[in-house]
């Protein structure tokens, strides 16, 4: 019982209760003790404090200010995106308007090959049988899936990029294609299929997966002629070992809308002249 009763008396160490006494002590020192060492500690406390009440007020005072600032740079960026859309509506409207005029010369002036003129130009839409080609990335595209894919710039995650799409698409016009389509966007023979990262361009406008291409032609014989040609065994190759994704139909209509650009480059007199019983004709166009 004793020696409970020393434990229960004594529970902290005599050298921790003269270090905790020392400290204390020491503690007490540091503080000032004269009046002087006591003012200045005071006039330090109120000029800190001072200087954050200071600081506080211009917060304050200054927040309107830079409030009203904040809606001005605002209703800039809203009023200049305004313009631009406005300007780029205007754009589209007079280049539809040129595009337009463009056709309905060539169609006019294009004496009896301006059909075909205008059809090898892209210069109106297309209606008639044909296939229908649609090209997706591999299902596990994002998580890194289909298998890699060696290339210059990067390895290849079962996405489609652009140089598939070109060989599709030189593929169909070898299989007897006459006319071709990526997404809606009519193909001619100036049209280029680029790459922006992983982005896909056909004539620098991007594309998204899946890429549904549409080629008019005999629908069953260019169905086959295509599947059995080098670019569709490579499309294949793309299915079977990175899980691209395809599948193609015969169709009995098809619609490829008009390039939305035709550009004029050089233009040659037929012989004879206008006046002569000849027409001109524009070579060069896209």
């Amino acid at each position: 019982m004793s020696l409970l009763t020393n434990v229960m008396d004594h529970s902290l160490d005599d050298g921790y209760a003269e270090a905790a006494a020392r400290h204390g002590t020491e503690g007490r020192r540091g503080l000032p003790r004269t009046l002087r060492g006591r003012l200045v500690v005071a006039a330090g406390l109120v000029l800190v404090a001072g200087i954050v009440t200071i600081g506080a007020v211009e917060a304050r005072i200054s927040a309107p200010t830079l409030a009203k600032e904040r809606e001005k740079l605002i209703d800039r960026i809203e009023t200049g995106n305004s313009n631009a859309d406005d300007l780029q509506k205007s754009v589209d409207r007079l280049r539809k308007e040129v595009g337009d005029r463009q056709r309905q010369a060539l169609e006019k002036h294009g004496g009896d090959k301006g059909e075909l003129v205008a059809l090898l130009s892209g210069a109106t839409e297309v209606k008639g049988p044909g296939v229908k080609l649609v090209v997706d990335d591999a299902k596990q595209a994002d998580e890194g899936g289909g298998g890699p894919r060696e290339s210059s710039n990067f390895s290849d995650t079962g996405r489609v990029r652009d140089r598939d799409m070109q060989r599709v698409v030189n593929g169909l016009w070898e299989s007897g294609a006459e006319a071709v389509s990526i997404n809606g966007q009519r193909l001619t023979a100036l049209s280029a299929i680029r790459a922006a990262g992983d982005a896909i361009l056909v004539d620098n406008k991007p594309l998204a997966p899946p890429y549904t291409v549409l080629a008019v032609g005999d629908g069953r014989r260019l169905s086959t002629a295509f599947q059995d040609s080098a670019d569709g065994q490579y499309l294949h190759v793309l299915h079977e070992n990175y899980g691209i994704r395809t599948s193609i139909s015969a169709e009995d209509e098809v619609l490829l809308p008009a390039a939305p650009s035709l550009i004029v480059r050089t233009a040659e007199p037929i012989a004879g002249g206008p006046g002569k019983g000849g027409t001109d004709t524009g070579k060069g166009t896209s």
